[in-house]
Order: structure tokens, then C-alpha cells, then sequence
């Protein structure tokens, strides 16, 4: 997903409505279910994206898509999208107003990847560790990687603590590579 400058601007607008009008958490849950109602479905991306099905047809399929299950300012905001032609920007305008929404209510996403998973007294004690050094409401999201083979990467914001034995074996193999004992000719 690329979040583009347009796609910016219309979740500003939507995000700033949302606020005005007191449907925030109504206008999070539609934006995310129509975030990853595109996302999961590459027919309906392709079909956005296309230039030759003509935008009336779009509309009524995102209306059959969405129609009863979003909130009136969603669904309206859609139908704008559409008649202005920017449907194909429709999944980054629903991730660019995810983005938005986790600012304006100051919570950070920290990314904690390993090897096997993890189970619920690990997951609670990296969240309060976590909050504890960020003051900051955290949502943590968990990927497995087997490359690993034990140990975390832990990614919040722009930092990252890599404590897997994948990168103290890279580590290892670096130092090993770097001789000081013995002279280059």
C-alpha cells in the first residue's frame, strides 16, 4: 500500500470530519474494514484500479460491498471518492486515515518478531515493557520468522532491538572474517 499526498489529504478531511461530527471510533472501524476488505482481495484492487470499468459500476459494487455495514459518513465519504474519481486510491486513503487516527490518539505500533511466537505472560511483559519506556498507549503486533532461531527483533517507531541469534551469528561470522592476527599481503 502507498499512501500518496492525495491520500493524505482526503483521511486529513476525514479524520477532521470525523472528530467535528463525534464518529471517530465508528469512522476507525469502517476505514479498517474497508482497509483490509481491499487489502485481502486482489480482484477488488485490480478492479478499482482499472481505468475501463466505468465509475458508476464501482460505486455500485463498493455500495454491495459495504452497503449496511459502514456508518453514514463512511459510506458518504465513499460515494464522494468515487464521483471524484479517486476510487483507485481508496486503500492508502483507508491506511493513510489508520495512520492518522493512531497520531491523533497517540498510539505507537511496536512490531515484535520471533522465531516461534509468543505465548500470553511473555506478551504481557514485552507490552509493559514497552509502555514503560514509550508513555504511550502500544499496540503490539507479532510476526513468526524461523530464520531467527531464537530470540526477538522488537521494532516500535524508528527503533529497533535485534537480540535473535540469527544477527549474534552474523555477529560472530563478522568478526571471524576480520583477522587481526594475521597480516594481508
Amino acid at each position: 500500500m502507498i499512501e500518496t499526498r492525495v491520500s493524505f489529504r482526503y483521511a486529513k478531511s476525514l479524520l477532521d470530519l470525523s472528530l467535528e461530527k463525534g464518529q471517530l471510533e465508528q469512522v476507525r472501524e469502517d476505514m479498517q474494514l474497508v482497509f483490509d476488505t481491499i487489502r485481502d482481495n486482489h480482484e477488488l484492487s485490480v478492479m478499482l484500479k482499472s481505468p475501463i470499468i466505468k465509475t458508476d459500476k464501482k460505486n455500485e459494487v463498493l455500495k454491495a460491498i459495504f452497503g449496511g455495514k459502514i456508518g453514514v459518513i463512511s459510506s458518504e465519504f465513499i460515494n464522494i471518492i468515487t464521483n471524484k474519481r479517486r476510487e483507485m486510491e481508496l486503500e492508502g486513503i483507508a491506511g493513510a486515515f489508520l495512520t492518522q487516527y493512531k497520531t491523533h490518539k497517540q498510539i505507537l505500533t511496536a512490531v515484535i518478531t520471533t522465531a516461534s511466537g509468543l505465548d500470553k505472560s511473555l506478551r504481557e511483559k514485552v507490552m509493559q515493557i514497552v509502555k514503560g519506556s514509550t508513555k504511550s498507549e502500544v499496540e503490539l503486533t507479532e510476526k513468526v520468522n524461523k530464520d531467527l532461531i531464537g530470540g526477538f527483533v522488537l521494532r516500535v517507531g524508528d527503533k529497533q532491538v535485534d537480540a535473535s541469534i540469527l544477527r549474534q551469528i552474523k555477529n560472530l561470522d563478522r568478526s571471524f572474517s576480520e583477522n587481526p592476527y594475521i597480516k594481508e599481503i
